[in-house]
Order: structure tokens, then C-alpha cells, then sequence
């Protein structure tokens, strides 16, 4: 069996010891420590606690202060892990049912968080600042409750993607489970894909762009799965009108209960937390692109078509969602058996950092667009450029790319 190596992993590190017959038995050292990525639906409790214990409303800011200060901190400091799994344990590590148990309870985690939040509006001890506080950590929850939905969609089990739309109700964007699946995994790293971030496009051009696209997309494909079906559209078989009624029975059943008090601050939790996801897709593909064959047909989706990272502080919070080639290259493959790809271009910090980098757009430029024009070895013609700054960049960028450019 091939060992694995590499330096330790957060907890402790990947090792191989002996096991029966002389075969060697690979062991995660992370296993264990996937279990801190239920950290984040006790946001509200934590704040709580916190304020409650310290007497300071700076901490019902805690979400926020969490995914946008201590990760981006943890990521430089505890630096990568880019060891893999053995190819020999894949499937077995796979079977492990103990991982996708870590991605269950984050969902009753995440419903007691939120009742718990519209509790705190409802009963009138917050000054607004503090419930604005709150609803921003309400919302990173929701946000990466997305990302839970994300690993759970992928998964054959019917229950597993039953329960990828109940993630999905609190941020009410329960047509990503459509969109993401059917739509971004066929069209990704190409202009078609309202997932995709184009070079020179910053994150608030890319952010209505890829709201309404990936929508009308979702609807699209939805409604030609059930033409096939021979079903109507408007039915109780279209899985977007099903996730959305899950919202609205949530926010219908929180409003009854809690009244219209807590209705501002679940628009605030679930429009920032749909926000967190389309910002990490701006960083996933941003400028890359798969170029077109003879026959006109996109090329088949590489390492090289996906921003990676080995953080191992924010892959721990994202369930291994920065090892986004091998993602592409295997959508099913649970998030504990995802592998580093040394072929795929790397960001050079986890997500949690490169979020803020993407929100300010000088800094993005700065540091992303010049590993965008590295990756193509200088013709910039072969990234997926911004229509509307296609001229400035290829100006900028050399006329030696100019010609080369109008092919894309």
C-alpha cells in the first residue's frame, strides 16, 4: 500500500502503522478535528456567552470576528497541509459513516441557533447595534451552512439530499441545489457559467451577475428535467418550488412565533449569507478557463480549471471544499477522501483570507490577477476575460496576446 507523508495535519498528521497481514493501515489525523466545523452553527450561542459573561456587545459580532479575523489569522499561522489519502483507502475512508455524522449535526446545530437568535431579537433586551451583530453571525452561519448543503447535494443518498435543501431553507437559496450540481459542474471555467468570475471582474460586478444568472439557469434546467418527466413546472415535483417552500414555511413559522420584530434581521442573516457563498465562488475559478476543442466542445474540466488550497484551518471549516479540482474532477467523492492536486494553480491563503481580498478590489487585482497571467505563462487571451474590460486588459497585458485573444 502506498504510505502517506507530509508534515502533521492539525491533529496530529496522517501516519501508517501496521496492520494485519503486514498491510499498512492508513489513519486521518484530522478525523477527529472535522468536528471543530460544528464550531460554527453555536456562533449564536457562543455570542451570547460571551457578551452575556463579559458585559461587551462587541461580541455579538462574533461571526463575523471568527470567519473574517481568527481563520484568516490560523490559516498563516498553522500554514498547509497538502498530504493525501492513499488511492488504496479512498473507498474505505469513503464508507467511514463517522464523517458524514459531522455533517448532520451541523443542521439540528444550525436550526437551535437560529431559533435562539429570533429568540434574542423577539425579546427585547438588544440595542439595534447588537442585533445587527447578531444577524451577522446569523448570517456566516447561514453562509456556510450553504457550504454543508453543497457537500451533502452531491450525494446519491436521497436522504442526504433531502436534507441539502433543509440546509439550504435558512439563506432561502435552495435553487443552488439545482444550479450548482446540474448547471456550474457542466459549465464551469467558461463564459456560460454565471459561476465563474471572469478576469478583470470584480466581486460586485460578478455578484448580480451571478444571482440572477444562476436563478434563471436553475429554473431553466428544472423545468426541462420535468418536461422530460412529462411534469408541469409549477408542480409539486419541481425541487426548486419544494426548497423554497421550506423557506417560507421557516421564516413563516419564526415571524408566527417570534412576530414581525425579527423579520429585518432574517433578511439580513440569509441575503449576507447567500452573499458568503457567491464570493467564494468568485475565488474558486476566477479567470481560468477551459479552452475549446476542434470539434467547438469545451475541453474536459482539469486540476487547472480550479483555484486550490491547503489552509488547513479553513478546510477544516469548509469540509475540504478548497481541494476544488479534485471536487470537479470527482463531485461524489466525500469531503474527508478529497486530494491535494500539484497540478492546480494555488491561492496563497485559504478562503477565509481570500474573502477579504475579494470584497476590496485593489487588493485582489494586486495580488490575483498577475498569478491569473503566471498560470497562462504570460497570454492573458487564454483566461476567461471580462467582456467589458477584454480591450484594457489585453492592452495592458501586450499586443503579443492580442490576436491570440479574439479566439476566446
Amino acid at each position: 500500500m502506498a504510505s502517506a507523508t507530509g508534515h502533521p495535519g492539525f491533529a496530529g498528521g496522517p501516519e501508517n502503522v501496521e496492520g494485519q497481514d503486514g498491510a499498512a493501515a492508513w489513519r486521518d489525523g484530522k478525523r477527529y478535528a472535522w468536528l471543530l466545523g460544528l464550531i460554527v452553527p453555536l456562533l449564536p450561542f457562543i455570542a451570547w456567552g460571551l457578551a452575556h459573561a463579559s458585559g461587551l456587545g462587541l461580541f455579538w459580532f462574533m461571526g463575523p470576528m471568527l470567519v473574517f479575523g481568527v481563520f484568516p489569522l490560523l490559516d498563516l499561522l498553522r500554514g498547509t497541509d497538502p498530504t493525501n489519502p492513499p488511492d488504496e483507502v479512498i473507498k474505505w475512508l469513503e464508507q467511514d459513516r463517522y464523517y458524514r455524522w459531522c455533517t448532520y449535526a451541523f443542521l439540528p446545530l444550525q436550526y437551535a441557533g437560529l431559533v435562539f437568535a429570533c429568540w434574542l431579537w423577539a425579546r427585547g433586551g438588544l440595542s439595534t447595534l447588537d442585533s445587527i451583530g447578531l444577524a451577522l453571525t446569523v448570517a456566516m452561519v447561514s453562509g456556510i451552512a450553504i457550504n454543508t448543503a453543497h457537500e451533502l447535494g452531491h450525494k446519491r443518498a436521497s436522504l442526504e439530499r433531502w436534507l441539502s435543501k433543509v440546509a439550504l431553507a435558512q439563506s432561502g437559496y435552495g435553487h443552488f441545489f439545482i444550479e450548482h450540481n446540474r448547471g456550474h459542474h457542466v459549465r464551469v471555467a467558461t463564459p456560460e457559467d454565471p459561476a465563474s468570475a471572469r478576469f478583470g471582474e470584480s466581486f460586485y460586478a460578478f455578484l448580480p451577475r451571478t444571482v440572477s444568472g444562476s436563478l434563471s439557469s436553475a429554473w431553466h434546467l428544472e423545468r426541462e428535467r420535468l418536461a422530460r418527466c412529462k411534469h408541469s413546472a409549477l408542480s409539486i415535483h419541481n425541487d426548486i418550488l419544494q426548497a423554497w417552500a421550506m423557506s417560507v414555511v421557516l421564516f413563516g413559522a419564526l415571524i408566527a412565533v417570534f412576530g414581525a420584530v425579527v423579520v429585518p434581521y432574517l433578511a439580513i442573516q440569509a441575503v449576507l449569507g447567500f452573499c458568503l457563498l457567491e464570493v467564494v465562488n468568485y475565488l474558486e475559478h476566477y479567470g481560468l478557463l477551459r479552452q475549446r476543442r476542434e470539434d467547438g466542445r469545451y475541453e474536459r474540466t482539469r486540476p487547472e480549471h480550479s483555484w486550490n488550497s491547503n489552509n488547513v484551518a479553513s478546510n477544516l471549516l469548509l469540509y475540504h471544499l478548497q481541494r476544488h479540482s479534485d471536487h470537479h474532477a470527482n463531485p461524489t467523492r466525500r469531503y474527508q477522501a478529497l486530494r491535494h492536486m500539484e497540478e492546480a494553480p494555488q491561492l496563497p491563503t485559504g478562503y477565509a483570507g481570500m474573502i477579504i481580498l475579494a470584497v476590496i478590489p485593489p487588493l485582489w487585482r494586486a495580488i490575483m490577477d498577475r498569478r491569473v497571467v503566471e498560470h497562462y505563462k504570460g497570454d492573458i487571451a487564454m483566461a476567461n476575460i471580462s467582456p467589458r474590460a477584454r480591450r484594457r486588459v489585453l492592452a495592458r497585458y501586450g499586443d503579443a496576446v492580442a490576436g491570440a485573444g479574439e479566439r476566446a
